[in-house]
């Protein structure tokens, strides 16, 4: 399971509106068939795996991050139905599928075709390795990651503006990496007009992964880039899981202003800067007090010279905790508090 996991979680970035699955299919404790949802949402993980596997598929196990769709789609046929045809004897599955259209239904065919199924091993690195998919679905939107590279003393630029660069390769490799796992860039014009930024991923081997880029501005359209009015518009993108918004400090203060940050990747450099521009304006909070509670450090650690520091928006439930709780709701409760369709 940690395998198939792992083979999901690669993938983030490039397989919405699908969620990035993974798959490894075992027989006779020989791994037969690896899987992962390709790009574009299809085919999904399990369909790449029972492929590779071919006839050695039969009376084996299969493990998957999440339960095989069952729900009829143009775009090709159930993994439930192919599992079942190419005669896997167990299913071991991290996640039930909390997409309305399949939600036990795979597991349920499954067991009635007289396979095995095991539900919950892995449940919660699973929930883990696919955030932004399990955050569209909770709450009708990608998740939201706002970059900032700062000084010491909190500066993103000189006075003039100038900002590059602040922190090191390291840290800046890291960049590059969020970047091949989001399905979207977003800055702001100002951003835009100052530094041209390319956007794309350059790392060796992972060129391809450049995610779509896309524009915070109330002015005319740019060719090349897609355009959002609002911090709000991300409610349209729904065929986005991982928006990465990267700059400046107007678009940074639009979309915390409008609580719709989710994750914070906050890069430090150990340079002070003195007078210069902040990181964020004004997001509305009046006192002190409404600030604590807001946010969760999750991760900190050294980048080459710089310092990597990550936090997390609470709001009740994380992503994971969400795909966990999905897992854990009664069937009938899962029915009446329908996900918008988001697997195809």
């Amino acid at each position: 399971m940690a395998e198939a996991i792992a083979l999901g979680a690669g993938a983030r970035g490039r397989t919405a509106p699908n969620p990035n699955v993974g798959c490894v299919i075992v027989s006779n404790e020989e791994v037969v068939g690896r899987g992962a949802t390709e790009r574009g949402g299809r085919p999904h993980a399990e369909a790449v795996a029972l492929a590779e596997a071919g006839e050695r598929a039969r009376g084996a196990t299969l493990y998957t991050s999440l339960e095989p769709c069952a729900h009829r789609s143009q775009r090709g046929p159930t993994c439930a139905h192919l599992i079942i045809d190419a005669g896997v004897s167990r299913v071991v599955a991290a996640l039930q599928d909390p997409d309305e259209r399949t939600a036990g239904d795979g597991v349920r065919q499954l067991r009635d075709a007289g396979i095995q199924v095991d539900v919950g091993e892995g449940a919660n690195p699973a929930a883990e390795s696919m955030p932004g998919w399990l955050t569209r679905l909770r709450l009708r939107r990608p998740r939201v990651t706002l970059k900032l590279a700062l000084s010491i003393d909190g500066k993103v630029a000189l006075p003039s503006g100038e900002s590059k660069w602040i922190t090191g390769e390291d840290a800046r490799a890291h960049v590059h990496l969020e970047r091949a796992h989001s399905d979207m860039i977003l800055v702001g014009r100002g951003t835009l007009l100052a530094d041209r930024p390319r956007l794309d991923v350059r790392l060796p081997g992972l060129e391809e992964w450049s995610p779509r880029r896309a524009l915070l501005t109330r002015g005319e359209p740019v060719e090349g880039w897609e355009i959002l009015r609002s911090p709000e518009d991300v409610y349209r993108l729904h065929d986005v899981n991982d928006l990465l918004v990267e700059g400046g400090s107007a678009t940074a203060t639009a979309f915390l202003a409008a609580d719709l940050v989710d994750r914070i990747l906050l890069y430090r450099a150990p340079i002070i800067i003195g007078e210069g521009k902040q990181s964020v304006g004004y997001i509305g909070l009046d006192a002190i007090g409404d600030a604590h509670g807001r946010w969760i450090a999750r991760d900190g650690r050294p980048l080459g010279i710089d310092r990597l520091e990550v936090y997390e928006r609470v709001r009740g439930v994380t992503p994971a905790q969400a795909g966990v709780h999905l897992l854990n709701k009664p069937q009938e409760q899962q029915a009446g508090n329908a996900l918008p369709s988001s697997r195809e």
